[in-house]
């Protein structure tokens, strides 16, 4: 068996990251950057006023109250552009630009205009660059701003803008079919007969595939028809980039999945990963490159085994930087008695106490079929395998599920 970190590094491996494409900056959201993005202005373009208030010489407020003779006024967008003389103010807006001559911003609550608004009267003493943001402080002209990988989200959206990217390169989203097998599965919207259940690994492998960047298919029901099974795996691969398949993975008289992909002359780079819940997880590549999971059936398994792996190959294919769930470390607030011969991921609600500490609660779960129990889950213990009962208190890794 794989242990969980080098099935990972075998993903990484084996993907290939996909043509970039140009996309408009109003529907790039969400998606991977396939260029660095490099500033094509100082920002801020000016030296610029953080406050309402008067630009002045610092030096003429040493002795307060001081008078100054307003000589204009700036405003956002609409600067005042001569120099400022030695006793002379200009009454200036929050983002407005500083005029050349003035070193410093005294705030408006300071200040007292005097005969009708021609003269203002400074009240305190102001500090030498007082509220002013200098030209070029965050950024410089030519730097580069965000880097090719990272993922675009609100705050690189406003970058993107500042900076007049329009139009920018990503990188392509995977094209990912989503397969169930098993005769026990009816559809979402039939009621199950005495021995079936109805299909959700669909619908949540879909609903993590979405988020991480897929274009998703999902396929009809293959029951436990291999013939279906092939005609289906052949036909997604001819359209897709990876199909994701759950079900049929294990030892039992009716698991076709490597049957299948055998005959249709897939390479298979690992069939069982050290990992509960999650042993019989399938990491195969078809001939014409399309990559195929075939994850175990019961939904918490699929849960664990689409977001350790699957997951990973789809942001590869994007170009993401950062392709592995988030890590971290927290405190047990339970005791957990793991399995000792596999990794044990253990769903757990992550929260902090009053001292800003990381806790990690574990979630009561009757095993890999207990969808119910997981609903609520954030995140995943790591439990080292040949590790005894871990007791409340130790500390332990986790790593973050998406949102």
């Amino acid at each position: 068996m794989n242990p969980v970190a080098k099935a990972i590094k075998i993903i990484k491996d084996e993907t290939r990251a996909l043509e970039s494409e140009r996309v408009e900056l109003s529907h790039a959201l969400g998606r991977h950057l396939a260029e660095d993005i490099i500033a094509d202005t100082d920002l801020p373009p000016f030296d610029r006023s953080q406050m309402d208030g008067y630009a002045l010489r610092a030096a003429e407020t040493t002795t307060v109250p001081a008078k100054l003779r307003i000589v204009g006024e700036s405003a956002a967008g609409r600067g005042w552009h001569n120099e400022l003389n030695p006793g002379e103010a200009v009454r200036i807006m929050t983002g407005a630009p500083v005029p050349v001559g003035a070193d410093s911003v005294q705030q408006v609550e300071l200040t007292r205009e005097l005969d009708g608004g021609s003269e203002v009267e400074i009240l305190e003493p102001v500090s030498l660059g007082r509220s002013i943001v200098k030209r070029g402080s965050e950024i410089k002209g030519g730097e580069t701003v965000l880097r090719a990988g990272e993922k675009i989200n609100a705050g690189a959206v406003a970058v993107l803008a500042s900076f007049g990217y329009a139009q920018l390169s990503v990188g392509k989203r995977p094209r990912v079919a989503i397969l169930a097998t098993g005769t026990e599965l009816v559809a979402v919207d039939q009621k199950p007969g005495p021995d079936q259940i109805r299909d959700s690994n669909n619908f949540s492998i879909a609903a993590y595939a979405t988020p991480a960047g897929a274009t998703v298919e999902r396929l009809p029901l293959a029951g436990d028809d291999i013939a279906q099974l092939k005609r289906q795996i052949a036909g997604a691969a001819e359209r897709c980039d990876i199909i994701v398949t759950s079900g049929g993975v294990s030892v039992g008289r009716y698991d076709f999945t490597k049957t299948v992909l055998q005959e249709l002359g897939a390479e298979i780079f690992f069939e069982r990963v050290a990992l509960r819940p999650g042993k019989p997880t399938v990491f195969a590549r078809l001939p014409n490159g399309t990559l195929v999971f075939g994850l175990p059936g019961n939904p918490v398994s699929v849960s664990v085994t689409f977001n350790l792996f699957a997951r990973v190959a789809i942001l590869a294919m994007q170009g993401a930087a950062e392709t592995e769930l988030e890590a971290a470390t927290a405190v047990l607030s339970k005791t957990v008695k793991p399995a000792r011969d596999r990794d044990s991921y253990l769903p757990a609600r992550l929260s902090t106490n009053e001292n800003a500490q990381l806790l990690a609660e574990p979630l009561k779960w009757g095993g890999s079929s207990d969808f119910v129990g997981f609903v609520r889950a954030t995140a995943l213990i790591i439990i080292p395998q040949a590790t005894g009962v871990v007791e409340a208190g130790t500390r332990v890794g986790v790593v973050r599920l998406p949102e």
